[in-house]
């Protein structure tokens, strides 16, 4: 395996087209200004035999460093964060580093669960799932009218988790209520940050079109 990795010497990023998560690894890599290759994988492309030789769990996204091979989400945000500090994206002291992780594993047993079973084939489900992830957000709205961030003053890896959730609810069939203005205002400031806008995939550009 790592002989595999170990051809490349330019950072390669395996996604799909429009899995959130993967679109918040590459928000990251974004924001880092990190020089990397994108391989985009359709839902009708056929793996990358260089692929299914680095990646034992049969997913797509995959980071190769060198030879270095990792394949979660949230192990790749925290490497790329570590290994490209600037800016920073986890809270330097380890009390707020680890609510910062809690957090987020919050934002995927709550909000990104209900994106699978949204994006699964069974329609009672998804209709149980997007009422969960409106209720949800609805639920954690108000808290965004005291601070400009995710529970913070600062821009951070929870918000890269969180703004393609945002920008996939139209796609969702999902409408917030008026409640849940604070909400959209502090997606519009993370739609308008520009690694935001470099980040999306030619798919992702035309979710919110007109």
């Amino acid at each position: 395996m790592a002989s595999i990795a170990n051809r490349r010497s330019l950072m390669v990023l395996y996604s799909d087209c429009v899995s959130p998560i993967g679109h918040a690894v590459r928000i990251v890599l974004a924001e880092k200004d990190v020089n990397v290759e994108i391989n985009y994988i359709g839902e009708d492309d056929s793996r990358p035999e260089e692929l299914n030789d680095l990646n034992p769990y049969n997913s797509i996204l995959t980071l190769i460093d060198r030879d270095l091979v990792l394949y979660d989400a949230h192990i790749i945000m925290e490497y790329l964060d570590e290994r490209f500090p600037h800016p920073p994206l986890m809270p330097v002291d380890p009390v707020n580093r680890a609510r910062n992780r809690q957090l987020r594993y919050r934002v995927m047993r709550d909000l990104y669960t209900a994106v699978d079973e949204i994006e699964g084939d069974n329609e009672i489900a998804a209709a149980n799932a997007k009422k969960v992830l409106r209720d949800n957000l609805t639920a954690i709205a108000p808290a965004f009218a005291q601070m400009p961030y995710f529970m913070a003053e600062e821009y951070s890896l929870i918000d890269c988790c969180v703004g393609p959730l945002m920008w996939r609810l139209a796609e969702y069939g999902i409408k917030l209520p008026m409640s849940a203005k604070p909400l959209q205002e502090y997606a519009e400031r993370l739609y308008e940050r520009e690694a935001f806008q470099t980040s999306l995939s030619d798919v992702e550009k035309e979710y919110n079109e007109g």
